[in-house]
């Protein structure tokens, strides 16, 4: 299962590491089916919200192949939770048992080929900015305290070019913006660490709240949205 590619012309790249829930034939991480659904296996909606925003704004798009409990994509290779063994309190039998030959396997097979990718797309094309599309939940089960009242979240490291020009636009439109939250781009942002902000492209991760993508019709709206605010966004840096 290798990343899923889209072709565009406009001067955009679209990545989402946690597209998926597939599970590749081989695998058995050891959990009921009905958590493949969760939020704990896949961000929930983004991967019809980023063909949405690839078919908008004619933006070439690079998606997750599998599941983030086979392989988190947006983590360091060599960092336990690239392969958890749980995940949001929720434990991955098939993951914990996991020796380190099939560790790296597991890595070579999905992670590199998903990077590989991004970094060939970037490397032969002159992007202006680069998106990335996420999902997070209302809630953590292992931090039910912690509110999440934003319908969306603009994430970055160092680089905040394109971040606050995202936050001012969301802003302007009304919502209440997550600046770095739910959590930290300074903490949880290899994919744009290693391709935009090594590079000098400026990026964006933008996080919209699952519940705001529930179904087609709320997910057309927030692509229509975005697509103007990342439009908008890449005129300015």
């Amino acid at each position: 299962m290798h990343p899923i590619v889209i072709d565009g012309d406009a001067p955009v790249l679209l990545v989402a590491d946690h597209a998926s829930n597939a599970v590749p034939r081989g695998i058995d991480l050891g959990v009921p089916a009905s958590m493949l659904e969760e939020h704990v296996a896949v961000d929930i909606g983004t991967d019809a919200l980023t063909r949405a925003l690839a078919a908008r704004l004619d933006a070439p798009a690079v998606l997750a192949g599998v599941s983030r409990l086979v392989v988190d994509l947006n983590r360091e290779p060599e960092a336990p939770g690239a392969v958890p063994a749980t995940s949001d309190g929720r434990v991955v039998p098939g993951n914990a048992r996991l020796g380190d030959a099939e560790r790296r396997a597991r890595i070579a097979a999905f992670h590199a080929p998903y990077h590989d990718a991004i970094a060939e797309l970037v490397e032969r094309r002159r992007f202006r900015l680069i998106v990335s599309v996420h999902s997070f939940t209302p809630a953590l089960a292992t931090r039910p305290d912690e509110a999440r009242p934003w319908p969306v979240g603009v994430l970055y490291n160092s680089d905040d070019r394109a971040a606050g020009v995202a936050i001012r636009d969301l802003r302007a439109r009304g919502l209440r913006v997550g600046d770095n939250e739910p959590y930290s781009g300074r903490v949880l942002n290899y994919t744009m660490n290693r391709h935009a902000e090594a590079r000098g492209i400026p990026y964006v991760n933008l996080e919209v709240k699952q519940d705001e993508l529930a179904g087609p019709a709320r997910i057309e709206d927030w692509a229509a949205l975005l697509a103007e605010v990342i439009g908008e966004t890449a005129a300015a840096v």
